[in-house]
């Protein structure tokens, strides 16, 4: 039985300790917020012990850590979660200073504690279906990757304020897909983006609506595109373009039911948003974590693979701010 402790009892922390109570060889030990009554609420939830950051991390029950806080907090957490021995989920991103990831590395290696970056795409099963049919041939060597992601609304200002940006906040997602999918690195980033969906995100230096396309060192091209707004619901679509075939990942709609008539067929929307449309993807995501720590098997999405997609943001947003494509070394 792993005993894993979460820091931060916000959305996705609740989301991670409901993951947990479906997985036999784990259970949530502790957990740790901020807000003293976040943490009750939670801890009261899953029959955890609430307790301060600090003590969680020292605890000798807790064996493994999910880091589910403020972007600005994970380094600091992750420095200690390390030095104490403690295998470490940290969600995206790892931090908004591509410096600061490769402090983490530095101490993550120097410790030896497993790490894994939360990118819970990866294990959706539709987005993991077509990476393994790629991996196995089916399609031929990839040409084209085509990625859709639209929210339903866009966050409040005072989320935007301390985002880091579309790219960084929103696009990051997308950028460690294309990795995921592309099967190798994109050595360019061009990057267009606006403020279509509300003027107060422009005026706060940022965009709701970009577009970005990334090529690889033999040609492959990857064009994502990104939306703060979706009239129709949560809008996560797939396309990977091969030499002899196409594999393609629509929506989850909230039903299967269509009806026609004489005005023609008429479908379900898509599901509201990411908890909905992504609650295989967290449970599969956390399961592989827990496996791996119990097996000490390697895991992936690793530290590296967030700091190369913080790489990717940060070359994004060079790219829209200044107008240019910028290359990668």
């Amino acid at each position: 039985m792993l005993n894993v402790g979460i820091l931060g009892c916000g959305r996705i922390g609740r989301v991670h300790a409901a993951s947990l109570g479906r997985i036999a060889g784990a259970r949530v030990a502790a957990v740790a917020d901020a807000m003293e009554e976040a943490a009750r609420g939670l801890a009261a939830s899953c029959g955890a012990t609430a307790m301060t950051a600090e003590a969680l991390i020292d605890s000798a029950e807790v064996e493994a850590v999910v880091i589910g806080t403020p972007t600005h907090t994970h380094y600091d957490l992750i420095h200690a979660a390390a030095r104490a021995g403690k295998a470490i989920l940290c969600e995206k991103p790892v931090d908004m200073s591509a410096d600061r990831i490769r402090d983490c590395m530095a101490v993550v290696e120097e410790t030896g504690v497993p790490f894994m970056t939360a990118f819970n795409r990866r294990f959706d099963p539709n987005f993991a279906a077509i990476r393994a049919r790629i991996e196995a041939g089916e399609i031929g060597a990839v040409e084209m990757v085509t990625i859709l992601s639209r929210d339903p609304a866009p966050p409040p200002p005072s989320y935007i304020e301390g985002s880091g940006g579309i790219f960084r906040d929103m696009m990051i997602h997308d950028l460690d897909m294309a990795r995921f999918l592309l099967g190798e690195e994109p050595v360019t980033v061009y990057a267009v983006g606006a403020a279509l969906v509300d003027p107060a995100i422009g005026e706060m230096g940022d965009a709701d609506t970009a577009a970005v396309t990334l090529t690889t060192a033999s040609g492959r091209i990857c064009q994502i595109s990104n939306s703060r707004r979706a009239s129709y619901g949560y809008d996560q679509r797939i396309e990977v373009h091969g030499a002899r075939a196409l594999l393609r990942a629509d929506n989850m709609l909230r039903d299967t039911v269509e009806m026609a008539g004489p005005e023609g067929f008429c479908r379900a929307p898509a599901q509201a948003f990411f908890l909905e449309r992504y609650a295989a993807a967290y449970e599969a995501e956390m399961r592989h974590f827990v496996e791996s720590v119990a097996q000490g098997r390697e895991m992936s999405p690793s530290l590296a693979d967030g700091l190369r997609a913080q790489l990717l943001a940060d070359a994004a947003d060079l790219s829209w701010c200044e107008g240019r494509v910028v290359r990668l070394d």
